[in-house]
C-alpha cells in the first residue's frame, strides 16, 4: 500500500472523526438545557451512542497499515434494510465518566499542526466527498419507532456531508469543553487520492451485506439460548447479531431468563393454523418449557397461570399459541386422541376459517383475538373455554383494497358442489361477481381453499352444527352485498338487484316483502306516538350491511358457545370436575334449608364458596390478543386494537420492569443496574380515559348525533397540550388525527367511527325474524335474546334499536338505544380480562416479526431493531443480567429452597423465617465459591423487609441445585427401595433356582401339551413309533430332508405334513399365491371403483428425473391396484406407474 493512500485513509477517518465530535458537544449543550425527562432520557443515549463511535474512530487513526477498501469492508453496511443501530451501553455512570476522561484528560498536543494540516488538504476532501458519502454516512431514517428517537435527534443521526465540515473550534464556542484533541500525525503523502476503478456502490453494498450474514450465521452467537448471557456490553446490536444468528440456524426460540423470544420462522407459510396442523412444531423445546413451568407452578400452589403472547401483526402468535395448546394437552391432557381435545381442535379449525384474512402485512392474520381458558386438576386437564374478542366487523362488508375477507368466503366459493351453488343460489358468481369480496384483493388458491372447505365442513359436524344451516347464512350475507338501493321517484327507494332479493329471502326462511320492508322502513318513537317511515337509499344500504355483520358476528358467537359445551363425563370420581362440584353445590344447598342464621349455615356458605373458587381458580390461560397494527387508512377497529396492544404492553412494563423497581426502592433494596423503559400510561390515558378520552368523547359524540369533523376538533382542542395526539400531513385535517403509540404513529380516518361505534340494528329488521314469519330455525335463534326482549310487551315494532354483535346486555334497553357501544362493550371486557390476569401469574412470550416478505432466510436488521425496541427487549436484558426481577416471599422461599440445607440446621418457624433464609443462603454462597465457570451474569441477592430479591443468575443456579438435590434424593431413595425388595424376594427366589437345577425323575411337566389343530389327520403310528424308538427318520431323499434326532421328537413327519397340504390344497412345490386386488377402494361407506380420479398430494417422485414425474397438485388418474404393497398404479402419457399411496389423494367428486 502507497503512503499517498495510507494518508488519504487517514484523512477521510479524520473527517468524520471531527464531525462525530461536533455532534458530542452540541448534544451535551442541549442535554444542559433539556426541559423534560424523556428528552434528557434520549439525549443520554444519544451521548453514549456518539461516545463510542469516537472511542472506535480513534483506534482506527492508530491502525498502520490500513487501505480505504479495509475501511470499507470492516464498516456495517449502510442500507435501509440492515442499518447500524447505535451503541446503548447500560453502565452510565461509568461510561459518561470515561468519556469525559479521554475528552479532558489526556488529548493535549498536536491540535495546531492537525488543523492546518487538514485545511490545507481540505480541497482534496471535496473532490472525494462522493465516495465518502457512501463509505462513511449512515442513514438511520428507517430505524425511528419509539417515542423516545425525535426527528432532531435523527437528523443528527445522520452523517453530514464533507462541505460542512466545521471550522476549528475554539474553548469560547465550548466552554465546558476544553479543546484538548488527540495528537493525530498525517502523513505528508495525504494529498495523493487512489484514482482506480471502482465497484459500483449497490454491488460493494450486497457483498458487504452478504459477507456480514455469512460471519453472523457461523458465529458462536447462535449458541446463546439465553440472552442475559451475552458477553462484552450490553448493546443494541449485540442483541440484534445474537438474534440473527440464531434466525440464521434455524434457532427461533431465545430466552430472556424467564421471558421467551419468539422469531416468526415463516417455514410454513400454507399452515391453516390449527391444533391438528402443528402437530410437527409442537417438539419445540423452548415453547414446551414455558407449557411445562406453567402446569408445574399451577400443580405446586393451585394458584391460576396465564401465558401471554405479545407482539406485532404478523409476529406468529397464533402459531405459537396453537403449539402451545398441544403441548399442553401432551403434558396434562393425554394428548390428541383425547375427546376434549378433538372437540376444541375442531373449534379451531372453524374459527380460523371464519376469524382469519389476509391483511397487508399478514396473510393468515388472526381478526379474532383468544383467551384459551384450560382447567387443570391434579395434573390432569379436564375442560377447556375460548373467550373470543370479535372486533374487525367492517371487513365483512367492506375488505380494503388490498386486502381480504375472511377466509371462509373464499372457501366455500370455492368448495362448494353444483348442487349446492343451486341449493344456494350461488350458481354462475364467482368471487368477483361478489361486491363484499370483489371490494378487496380477489386473487384466490382454489385448490388450497378447497381442500381447507372439506376439512372445515367435516369438523362442523364434529361440535354438533348444522353444516347447511351456516352455508345458508353465509351464501345470504354474499348475495346481500350485491343487494342495492338507489333512490326511485317518489318517495320509496328502488331495488337493484331483484333476484338477489329473492334468494336471500329463501336462504333465510322470510318472504321477500317482509325483508324489503325491513329493511326499507324504520318505526319512530315521537313523544309516546310510534311514527313508520320510509328510509332513504343511504339508509337503506346501511340497515342492509348491519344485517349482514349481524348475521356473521352472531354465526361466529353461537359457535363459540357450542363449542365450550363439551364437559367431562359423569362417572369421574375426582371432587375438581364440574359435575362434581355441581353435585356438591346442590347437596350444600339442600342441607341449608331452614338454617338460615345458623352456625351451620356459614360453615355451609363456607364450603360452597370453596368448591366454587376450586372449579373457577387453577385454570392455564393462553392469551393471543390482536398485535399492533398500522392500516391504511385505519378505523375504529384498528383503533380498539391498538388500545388493546398498548394495554398487554403496559401489562408488561408493570409487572416485568416497574414492580421489581418499585419494590425494590420500598424496600431499601439499592440496585446498581439502571433502567430506562417507556412507560405508555400516557397513551392509554389519551384512548380510554373515562373523562376526556377519545373513546368517552366518541361516545358522546354519538349520543349527541354528532359528525365526524366536529368530534376530531372537539378531540383536538381537548388535547391540545398531549404529546401523543399530532397532527398528520398530506391528508384531511378535519377528518384525521394521529397518535404516537408505543410502537410507531398512526393515522386515523374517523368518516365511519360514529356508525361503526353505535353498532345498531333497527327493531323493525329484528321482528321479522321471529318464528312466526320466519322458517329458518337457526336465523330465529341468532336473535333469539334480542326477539325475546322485543317480543316482552305487545307494540312490535315500537322503533328502538338493539346491537349488532351479540352482547349480555342486549336485552338492557335504555330508552331506545342499546345500554353500550362498540366501544364501550370492547373497553369493558378487556377491563374483566385484566382483572383476570392481574390474578394470575404470567408467563411472557415475546413475539418478533423478522421480515416484511414473509420469508424463512431474511432477517432485516431495520425492520427488527423497531420491534426490539418496541417491546423494551433491550430494558428487559438490562434488568434480568444485572438487577433483581425476582422476589419471593421469606416464606415461600424456604417452603421452595429448604432442601438445599441440612434438615437439622432449619427452625420452620414462621418467626424465625429470616434465619431459615440466610442459611440457604449461605449454602448457595458455598456452592457459588465452588463453581469455577466464569460468568458474566450477576449472581448477587439482597433481603428486604417482606421479601428475598434474587437475580436471574442467583434464581436458576438455586433451581439447578434444587432439582439436582432432587434427583440425587430420588435415586437413593430408588436404589434404597429395590435393594428391599431383592433382599425381600431372595429367599423366594433362591428356593426357586435350586428347584429347577436339579429336578426329579421321571415327573412330568405340569404345563399340557398343546392339542391337535382339528381337521389335522393323525400320525401313522407305525411311523412314529419307529421315530420315537429309533430316535431319527430319514425322509424322501428326492425333498433332501436331513435325519432328524430326538430333539425333533415333537416334530410332525413328512407324510403328515403331504397329508395336511392336501386336505387344504397346498403344494410344497410352490409358494401360496397371493390373493387377487381389489376392484375398488372403501371410502366411508361406500366403493369407489376403478379407475379414479386423484390429486397428487407432492411431487413424486420426490427426486424428479426424466420426463415421467407426478408435481403436486396434478390431476392423475388411477387405474387399478398395484402388485407392489401399498401403490397404486397412475396412467399418464400411455405410461403406467406404481405410485404410493401416500401420494395421493382422492378429489372431491371421487
Amino acid at each position: 500500500m502507497t503512503a499517498a493512500a495510507m494518508g488519504t485513509n487517514k484523512v477521510f477517518i479524520l473527517d468524520k472523526y471531527f464531525n462525530e465530535l461536533q455532534k458530542f458537544w452540541d448534544t451535551e449543550k442541549r442535554l444542559h438545557d433539556a426541559t423534560s425527562s424523556g428528552e434528557a432520557v434520549n439525549l443520554q443515549t444519544r451521548l453514549r451512542s456518539l461516545s463510542s463511535e469516537l472511542v472506535t474512530l480513534r483506534s482506527r487513526l492508530h491502525e498502520p497499515g490500513e487501505t480505504e477498501e479495509d475501511r470499507r469492508t470492516e464498516e456495517p453496511p449502510s442500507s435501509s434494510d440492515n442499518p447500524p443501530p447505535p451503541l446503548q451501553l447500560y453502565n452510565q455512570d461509568q461510561s459518561l465518566l470515561r468519556n469525559q476522561k479521554y475528552f479532558s484528560g489526556t488529548l493535549t498536543s498536536g491540535l495546531p499542526s492537525l488543523q492546518n494540516s487538514f485545511h490545507e488538504n481540505f480541497s482534496t476532501l471535496r473532490s472525494c466527498k462522493s465516495e465518502m458519502t457512501g463509505s462513511l454516512h449512515h442513514n438511520y431514517s428507517n430505524i425511528q419507532t419509539g417515542p423516545s428517537i425525535h426527528s432532531s435527534n435523527l437528523s443528527a443521526v445522520s452523517g453530514a456531508s464533507v462541505s460542512s465540515f466545521p471550522p476549528p473550534l475554539s474553548s469560547a464556542s465550548h466552554p465546558s469543553h476544553p479543546p484538548h484533541l488527540p495528537s493525530l500525525q498525517l502523513p505528508n503523502s495525504a494529498l495523493a487520492v487512489n484514482s482506480r476503478p471502482r465497484t459500483p456502490p449497490s454491488e460493494r453494498q450486497r457483498r458487504r451485506e452478504k459477507t456480514m450474514v455469512e460471519e453472523v450465521k457461523k458465529s458462536r452467537l447462535s449458541e446463546i439460548e439465553d440472552l442475559i448471557r451475552l458477553e462484552g456490553p450490553l448493546t443494541e446490536d449485540a442483541v440484534l447479531k445474537t438474534l440473527q444468528a440464531r434466525f440464521l440456524n434455524r434457532k427461533y426460540q431465545t430466552n430472556i431468563g424467564p421471558i421467551l423470544v419468539h422469531v416468526n420462522p415463516y417455514t410454513d407459510l400454507e399452515n391453516p393454523i390449527t391444533l391438528t396442523s402443528t402437530s410437527d412444531a409442537a417438539r419445540t423445546s423452548h415453547l414446551r418449557k414455558v407449557a411445562e413451568e406453567a402446569i408445574r407452578i399451577q400443580g405446586d400452589t393451585g394458584y391460576p397461570q396465564a401465558i401471554i403472547l405479545s407482539g406485532a401483526c404478523g409476529s406468529g402468535k397464533t402459531y405459537a399459541s396453537m403449539v402451545l395448546l398441544r403441548q399442553l394437552f401432551d403434558i396434562a391432557g393425554g394428548g390428541p386422541e383425547t375427546d376434549a381435545f378433538k372437540h376444541l381442535a375442531a373449534a379451531f379449525t372453524v374459527l380460523r376459517s371464519l376469524g382469519s384474512a389476509k391483511t397487508a402485512a399478514n396473510r393468515e392474520s388472526s381478526r379474532i383475538g383468544h383467551f384459551i381458558e384450560v382447567q387443570v386438576s391434579e395434573g390432569a386437564l379436564y375442560r377447556t373455554k375460548i373467550h373470543c374478542y370479535f372486533l374487525d366487523q367492517s371487513r365483512v362488508i367492506r375488505p380494503q383494497a388490498t386486502e381480504k375477507n375472511y377466509h371462509i368466503f373464499y372457501q366455500l366459493m370455492a368448495g362448494m358442489t353444483g348442487s349446492e351453488r343451486r341449493q344456494l343460489g350461488l350458481h354462475g358468481y364467482t368471487v368477483r361477481d361478489l361486491r363484499y369480496l370483489s371490494a378487496g384483493d380477489t386473487r384466490t388458491d382454489e385448490q388450497q381453499d378447497r381442500e381447507r372447505f372439506n376439512v372445515w365442513k367435516g369438523t362442523l359436524g364434529i361440535l354438533g352444527i348444522p353444516y347447511m344451516d351456516v352455508l345458508r347464512v353465509l351464501a345470504a350475507i354474499l348475495l346481500l352485498g350485491n343487494l342495492e338501493f338507489v333512490e326511485g321517484d317518489g318517495l320509496e327507494v328502488e331495488v337493484i338487484g331483484k333476484a338477489e332479493l329473492q334468494s336471500v329471502a329463501g336462504l333465510l326462511g322470510v318472504s321477500p316483502q317482509h325483508l324489503l320492508q325491513g329493511l326499507t322502513s324504520k318505526t319512530h318513537n315521537v313523544r309516546g306516538q310510534l311514527v313508520k317511515s320510509s328510509s332513504d337509499a343511504n339508509m337503506s344500504n346501511a340497515t342492509r350491511d348491519a344485517l349482514a355483520k349481524a348475521l356473521y358476528c352472531r354465526t361466529v358467537a353461537t359457535i363459540v358457545k357450542r363449542a365450550n359445551s363439551l364437559k367431562k363425563p359423569m362417572g369421574s370420581g375426582s371432587l375438581s370436575s364440574n359435575e362434581s362440584v355441581h353435585h356438591e353445590v346442590a347437596s350444600l344447598h339442600a342441607s341449608t334449608v331452614g338454617t338460615a342464621g345458623s352456625k351451620k349455615s356459614s360453615k355451609s356458605l363456607a364450603i360452597l364458596n370453596n368448591a366454587i373458587r376450586h372449579a373457577t381458580d387453577g385454570f392455564i390461560g393462553v392469551l393471543d390478543m390482536f398485535g399492533f397494527e398500522d392500516s391504511k387508512p385505519s378505523q375504529l377497529e384498528q383503533l380498539c386494537i391498538n388500545l388493546c396492544s398498548e394495554t398487554m404492553q403496559h401489562f408488561f412494563n408493570t409487572h416485568t420492569l416497574k414492580t421489581s423497581i418499585e419494590t425494590c426502592k420500598d424496600e431499601g433494596i439499592t440496585c446498581e443496574v439502571i433502567v430506562d423503559y417507556n412507560d405508555n400510561a400516557h397513551c392509554i390515558d389519551l384512548i380510554s380515559s373515562l373523562r376526556t378520552g377519545l373513546l368517552k368523547m366518541l361516545d358522546v359524540e354519538c349520543s349527541v348525533r354528532g359528525c365526524p369533523e366536529t368530534f376530531v376538533q372537539k378531540v383536538k382542542v381537548q388535547h391540545k397540550d398531549n404529546s401523543r395526539l399530532y397532527e398528520p400531513g398530506h391528508c384531511d385535517i378535519t377528518r384525521t388525527f394521529g397518535i404516537k403509540h408505543y410502537a410507531g404513529k398512526v393515522v386515523y380516518d374517523t368518516t365511519d367511527f360514529l356508525d361503526t361505534n353505535r353498532d345498531v340494528i333497527p327493531d323493525d329488521l329484528v321482528s321479522i325474524f321471529h318464528k312466526e314469519t320466519c322458517g329458518f330455525g337457526f336465523v330465529t335463534h341468532l336473535f333469539g335474546t334480542e326477539i325475546k326482549a322485543l317480543y316482552s310487551e305487545e307494540t312490535v315494532p315500537r322503533g328502538i334499536t338493539f346491537r349488532i354483535s351479540p352482547t349480555s346486555y342486549s336485552e338492557l334497553l335504555n330508552g331506545d338505544e342499546p345500554v353500550s357501544t362498540l366501544t364501550q362493550d370492547f373497553h369493558t371486557r378487556l377491563d374483566n380480562l385484566l382483572r383476570t390476569l392481574v390474578h394470575a401469574k404470567p408467563h411472557f412470550v415475546r413475539c418478533i416479526r423478522p421480515n416484511e416478505m414473509e420469508s424463512s432466510s431474511e432477517f432485516k436488521r431495520g425492520f427488527v431493531v423497531q420491534q426490539v425496541r418496541s417491546l423494551q427487549i433491550l430494558e428487559t436484558v438490562n434488568l434480568m443480567a444485572g438487577g433483581f426481577p425476582h422476589r419471593m416471599r421469606f416464606k415461600n422461599f424456604n417452603s421452595r429452597y429448604r432442601t438445599l440445607a441440612p434438615i437439622r440446621s432449619l427452625s420452620r418457624s414462621d418467626e424465625l423465617a429470616l434465619e431459615d433464609c440466610k442459611m440457604i443462603l449461605e449454602h448457595l454462597k458455598a456452592s457459588l465459591g465452588q463453581s469455577s465457570e466464569p460468568s458474566s451474569v450477576s449472581m448477587d441477592w439482597a433481603l428486604g423487609k417482606k421479601h428475598i430479591f434474587l437475580s436471574e443468575g442467583a434464581r436458576q443456579h438455586l433451581e439447578k441445585m434444587r432439582n439436582d438435590h432432587r434427583q440425587e434424593s430420588a435415586v437413593k431413595i430408588q436404589a434404597c427401595w429395590r435393594g428391599h425388595y431383592c433382599r425381600k424376594k431372595w429367599p423366594t427366589l433362591k428356593s426357586n433356582l435350586k428347584a429347577q437345577s436339579s429336578p426329579q425323575r421321571g415327573s412330568k411337566s405340569s404345563r399340557p401339551r398343546p392339542q391337535p389343530i382339528s381337521g389335522t389327520p393323525p400320525p401313522d403310528a407305525l411311523q412314529n413309533d419307529l421315530f420315537l424308538n429309533k430316535g431319527r427318520h430319514f425322509q424322501d431323499s428326492s425333498h433332501g430332508i436331513q435325519p432328524l434326532g430326538p430333539a425333533s421328537a415333537d416334530r410332525c413327519d413328512f407324510k403328515t405334513i403331504q397329508k395336511t397340504c392336501s386336505l387344504f390344497g397346498l403344494d410344497l412345490e410352490r409358494p401360496p399365491p397371493v390373493p387377487p386386488s381389489r376392484s375398488y377402494t372403501v371410502r366411508g361407506n361406500s366403493k369407489i371403483s376403478y379407475p379414479q380420479s386423484r390429486f397428487m398430494k407432492k411431487t413424486f417422485p420426490e427426486e424428479p428425473s426424466g420426463d415421467s414425474v407426478l408435481m403436486k397438485g396434478e390431476n392423475v388418474v388411477v387405474i387399478g391396484a398395484s402388485t407392489r404393497r401399498g401403490h397404486l398404479v397412475v396412467e399418464k402419457n400411455n405410461n403406467t406407474i406404481h405410485v404410493p399411496f401416500q401420494f395421493l389423494e382422492l378429489s372431491g367428486q371421487g
